[in-house]
């Protein structure tokens, strides 16, 4: 699959660029030719990202905690003033859950929706002018296969990737007159690190290599079909392997997947 002409010199911001999908994206872009902003919270590992890519020099780290986006505004003239423009937002950057519901604080609850949902919506909300100034512009939102469907330990993670589901389809259609285009991507097991990460019932990190995420699709070839999706502008994509079926299950036989699904391991 081929980018270069469509990405080339396009502005592109990504959060959550320090591992996993963000950083692979900003990896396949830059040879690509954009020009990227690159977020997460992790400053070192922005900045040991962005001396491997190619055309290093014209890209920008700008640490980010979408847990605390005070100054929003002044962070956004920053970015401004260096390229002039943003064609498109990434929303990448978010936070696992590995705890029931049952035990799950309503502190770390509350943290996965500001990560994983009011964060997120946060840039949306800042960027959007500027489209709209533009007349053009891209948001490619990373949901989930848990936004699909609740899963075993993924309570509040689901509730979070489903609600972004319903605000940017909403989004899309009210912005498509300004020539605003969201594409909502749903991986399912991509072999990342996001499970080392992932939230325990009380806020610590889970620190485990699920099997799922290391048995699942290369991080390369998920994102071969995001930036495919991106650059149809694609609604929404399905990526990953047999555990999609779950979601046509989910659909057209709510009775077999009801049998099926909750067999499934958790990890």
């Amino acid at each position: 699959m081929k980018y270069r002409d469509y990405f080339q010199n396009k502005v592109i911001w990504i959060t959550g660029a320090s591992s996993g999908i963000g950083e692979e994206l900003a990896i396949q872009l830059a040879r690509a030719g954009a020009k990227l902003i690159l977020s997460a919270r992790n400053e070192d590992k922005l900045n040991a990202l962005q001396d491997k890519l190619e055309n290093h020099n014209q890209h920008m780290v700008f640490p980010l905690d979408l847990a605390n986006l005070s100054n929003l505004g002044d962070k956004i003239s920053q970015i401004m003033e260096k390229y002039q423009r943003i064609d498109i937002l990434i929303n990448n950057g978010g936070v696992s859950q590995r705890a029931s519901a049952y035990e799950s604080s309503m502190e770390v609850n509350r943290q996965l929706m500001e990560v994983n949902f009011f964060g997120n919506i946060a840039l949306a909300k800042a960027v959007l002018p500027i489209f709209r100034k533009q007349r053009s512009g891209q948001f490619l939102i990373v949901s989930s296969i848990a936004g699909k469907f609740g899963f075993h330990l993924r309570s509040i993670y689901s509730a979070s990737k489903s609600a972004l589901v319903g605000y940017y389809e909403s989004l899309s259609m009210e912005e498509a007159p300004n020539g605003v285009h969201v594409t909502l991507v749903f991986p399912g097991k991509i072999n990342t690190p996001i499970s080392l990460s992932a939230l325990t019932a009380q806020g610590q990190a889970h620190g485990i290599m699920d099997h799922n995420q290391s048995a699942g699709m290369p991080v390369e070839q998920c994102v071969q079909f995001m930036l495919h999706a991106l650059h149809k502008k694609k609604r929404e994509v399905l990526i990953g392997r047999k555990e999609l079926i779950a979601v046509h299950l989910k659909r057209f036989f709510p009775k077999l997947f009801w049998k099926i699904i909750p067999k499934q391991p958790a990890t």
